[in-house]
């Protein structure tokens, strides 16, 4: 499949709830019928509609399905192995079907090793005009959110992991953190409770922006630790390069810090 003919460039118009699908050994489109299921995975005709994984034995002979049912296409894992959505959604054999929005979707098959298969998803909808080219257009810049002095450094220092761009990486403690901001700034009165108080004013001030993470506890869900919420705010602040790798900068002379993380 060459990059021309990814479905993330849109399809042409066509009646709306059409599903169309496509992977690297081949495609296909389906209407909007009432109870029309479509089957995915490594296995052959009739069994599957789409061949996904084709030499990856990790791979289910029918991984997946997508059935047409009150409006929607949803879809369902039926293989061994998990499947991938945007955002990190996760979908194992258990997990109750999903219903598909209109436009692009894509999902990864895991297989053997660090291998995955992508199945590109496209849902017609009333507006589709067809692949267009945007190369001579606006870039649209990244959504970022504002952070003052004290807020960027503090950031910076609990997220100097994700900046390295490290795998998994978590925040520091507050703790840690507290002796490195008393070390870069030793009259600004650093200290885990202070630090505590301006990461909450600043989750409270951007869970109310429509930021890409949940930032605040949800009751009905139990409370989750605040390190996990701490996680989706730099998580979110790196991945929208509010925060960005210079302002490591920041941080200056980190060998003679007392404290410093492994």
């Amino acid at each position: 499949m060459t990059l021309s003919a990814s479905l993330a460039r849109g399809v042409a118009p066509t009646t709306p709830g059409t599903l169309h699908a496509r992977t690297v050994t081949g495609e296909l489109s389906a209407p909007p019928r009432p109870g029309l299921t479509v089957r995915f995975g490594r296995g052959e005709k009739p069994d599957v509609d789409l061949g996904v994984g084709v030499d990856d034995l990790r791979v289910s002979r029918r991984h997946g399905e997508l059935t047409y049912r009150q409006g929607l296409w949803w879809l369902r894992n039926t293989g061994q192995q998990l499947v991938r959505l945007p955002r990190g959604r996760m979908m194992h054999l258990s997990t109750e079907p999903i219903p598909l929005t209109t436009g692009y979707t894509p999902l990864f098959v895991k297989g053997s090793g660090y291998r995955e298969h992508l199945v590109e998803l496209y849902v017609s909808g009333h507006d589709d005009q067809g692949p267009l080219s945007r190369r001579r257009a606006e870039t649209i810049r990244p959504e970022t959110w504002a952070l003052n002095d004290d807020e960027r450094l503090l950031l910076v220092v609990l997220g100097q992991r994700y900046l390295l761009y490290e795998e998994d990486p978590r925040p520091l403690s507050y703790a840690t953190a507290a002796k490195q901001l008393s070390y870069l700034r030793p009259d600004a009165h650093w200290n885990e409770r202070r630090i505590e108080h301006r990461i909450e004013a600043v989750r409270h001030r951007l869970d109310r922006t429509g930021f890409r993470y949940p930032l605040m506890h949800d009751k009905s869900q139990g409370r989750p630790g605040d390190n996990n919420l701490l996680h989706n705010l730099i998580k979110g602040l790196v991945e929208s390069t509010t925060l960005v790798p210079p302002d490591l900068d920041l941080m200056e002379d980190d060998a003679a810090w007392p404290g410093s993380a492994p």
